[in-house]
């Protein structure tokens, strides 16, 4: 079975991304990273996700994928954006991410409270050629986690095209649907033919 390796130390992260890969490519693996984590001074999510899959793929010789997202809040301009994971600071604290921005938007109303997920995936092969696609999945932000499921600031995130007396925040969506629909699976469904060619 061929292999390509993630640039990600997120267990999540990897078996979000497996579950998509097979889908077009069963005969792809996707493995973790187990190399040393550069650092992440792009200021946009393609050139942080390059850092990361350029790494991966110097550490392994293996064809390498990053992706570098978060959720970008069109009230506050859209932050926190690449800096998503470290919205309350260098702990990647996910949980102290998403009450911070909460007390953020806690005087905001609804109608203003709309985001998108973005995500941008890296592939960078041994060769050194290189790709970026992007995805992007709008939606607005609940006042209050809901949901067991997902990570990050998915029990706030409401994506868009839901019946509006049916409405839930993506940590009450099956991993499934998640798959099916994220910000990351718009991107992968971009990158699908250049992991054709693999």
């Amino acid at each position: 079975m061929a292999r390509i390796v993630l640039a990600t130390h997120n267990a999540h992260k990897v078996e979000e991304f497996q579950a998509i890969v097979a889908a077009v490519r069963p005969d792809l693996e996707v493995v973790a990273y187990d190399g040393p984590e550069p650092v992440e001074d792009g200021v946009t999510f393609a050139a942080n996700a390059l850092i990361k899959a350029r790494a991966a793929a110097a550490h392994t010789g293996l064809p390498a994928l990053a992706d570098d997202s978060g959720v970008a809040v069109d009230v506050l301009g859209g932050s926190p954006g690449v800096f998503s994971a470290y919205w309350a600071g260098h702990k990647k604290d996910a949980t102290a991410n998403l009450e911070l921005l909460l007390d953020q938007l806690s005087d905001v109303a609804d109608p203003h409270r709309t985001a998108q997920f973005v995500s941008v995936i890296a592939l960078v092969r041994p060769d050194g050629a290189e790709d970026t696609v992007e995805g992007r999945w709008p939606g607005r932000l609940a006042t209050r986690p809901a949901g067991p499921g997902g990570f990050g600031y998915d029990p706030i995130f409401i994506p868009d095209g839901q019946p509006a007396d049916a409405e839930r925040t993506v940590g009450q969506w099956t991993a499934a649907e998640k798959n099916a629909e994220s910000h990351r699976a718009r991107a992968f469904g971009h990158l699908a033919p250049l992991l054709a060619t693999l």
